[in-house]
């Protein structure tokens, strides 16, 4: 059995799974909350909950095997993982939006009924797990896939930003700040996957993913407080049925995983742009004739 010669804290395959781990851990409180709106009425909504509890301690005992050098282990647990949160959050999206959206087929009950993304949250961490056994962390298109997970989630962040605002008409001037956020982030996470992209590109993108975790903290804190100065007589019920309060901290997820495939990227972009010395790549006819 192989023994690791660096640091699992600059090993990116391992942050990438600490990530998941603690994301799919995380959702435990958020699916308690949103399904505790109706009581748990229905036994499938259990699901999800129970599959936040388990998976978290297949992936803790994945990582001591990482750690150890046993991949095989590392490997087979991680995909029973991946692979069982793939399908139920493609499950509880087809559920969601067979609550309402199927049934209507308008823009109101899309906006209204069941957050249909919500459970894709399970889908794009099970996907990361799966990516991070199948493609070798030292492949360039390593970090293009996490970019592609991490565009995915700041999408359907997004879309969250968009639809929840919706229900109360955008009635606070400064709720479009999270729409303004989710639109630059899909935006600068999509150009690396059209054409090549620079080290100061790079930066900035990073920058933007900073500043949507900014948005993310301060959207937060704008949810508790709105909950508190609820009306709801109890404290349980102002979170519950108020304000998503952990709805805002994705965009710090998506940050968060962003950062570490632009972090990679950058590594693996050469500080000067093949082409002249001056770094300034030449225009495309004059590459042509060349």
């Amino acid at each position: 059995m192989a023994r690791r010669t660096t640091s699992l804290w600059v090993d990116h395959r391992f942050l990438v799974e600490l990530f998941a781990l603690i994301n799919i851990g995380g959702l435990t409180a958020d699916i308690y909350l949103a399904h505790s709106m109706n009581l748990f009425r229905e036994r499938a909504e259990y699901i999800p909950l129970i599959v936040s509890l388990t998976a978290p301690v297949l992936l803790i005992a994945g990582a001591w095997c990482y750690s150890r050098g046993s991949m095989r282990a590392w490997a087979f647990l991680g995909h029973v993982a991946g692979w069982t949160c793939i399908l139920v959050g493609i499950a509880g999206a087809m559920y969601h939006l067979e609550s309402s959206f199927f049934q209507a087929r308008t823009l109101s009950s899309l906006v209204y009924s069941a957050p249909f993304a919500a459970p894709l949250a399970y889908t794009g961490l099970g996907l990361l797990l799966v990516m991070n056994r199948m493609v070798a962390p030292d492949d360039p298109e390593w970090a293009y896939w996490v970019l592609l997970l991490a565009l995915g989630g700041y999408l359907g962040n997004f879309i969250f930003s968009v639809t929840d605002h919706a229900q109360n008409g955008f009635y606070y001037r400064i709720e479009w700040v999270a729409v303004i956020t989710g639109a630059f982030g899909v935006g600068f996470l999509f150009i690396p996957f059209v054409r090549r992209v620079t080290r100061p590109y790079i930066l900035c993108c990073a920058a933007v993913m900073v500043v949507g975790a900014v948005v993310g903290v301060v959207g937060c804190g704008l949810h508790v407080a709105a909950d508190l100065g609820a009306s709801e007589p109890s404290l349980f019920g102002r979170v519950v049925y108020g304000a998503p309060v952990f709805a805002p901290l994705l965009f710090v997820d998506m940050a968060v995983l962003a950062l570490i495939g632009l972090g990679v990227l950058f590594t693996q972009t050469p500080p000067v742009p093949s082409g002249r010395a001056d770094g300034k790549v030449p225009p495309a006819t004059t590459r042509a004739r060349s």
